[in-house]
């Protein structure tokens, strides 16, 4: 079923971000888990591959939450060098540590 609704105006909710954050703290215990019970290096790196997409993803929904209401302040004519700053520093924050 398709929405009405495009990407960029669709904000992801606060209970998608934590319904993702739980499903990452799941898979940080698996990996717990597999280290306790001595499983494959190789098994493992997957996992922590897998672990830190998710991760990533998480990130990248809170900055595009975030964006979405720096741009809103700035069409609002809200002190709109001072957002834009603030904005990109974020984003440059986020992207130093996403591969």
């Amino acid at each position: 079923m398709e929405s009405n609704v495009s990407d960029i105006d669709r904000v992801v909710s606060k209970e998608e971000i934590l319904k993702r954050l739980r499903r990452v703290e799941g898979q940080i215990k698996g990996i717990q888990k597999m280290i306790e019970e001595e499983k494959q290096c190789s098994d493992i790196l997957t996992q922590v591959a897998a672990a830190r997409a998710a991760i990533n993803k998480v990130g990248s929904l809170i900055l595009q939450r975030y964006s979405k209401t720096c741009l809103q302040s700035i069409l609002m004519k809200e002190r709109e060098e001072v957002v834009i700053e603030e904005l990109l520093d974020t984003i440059q924050k986020f992207l130093r540590f996403v591969d």
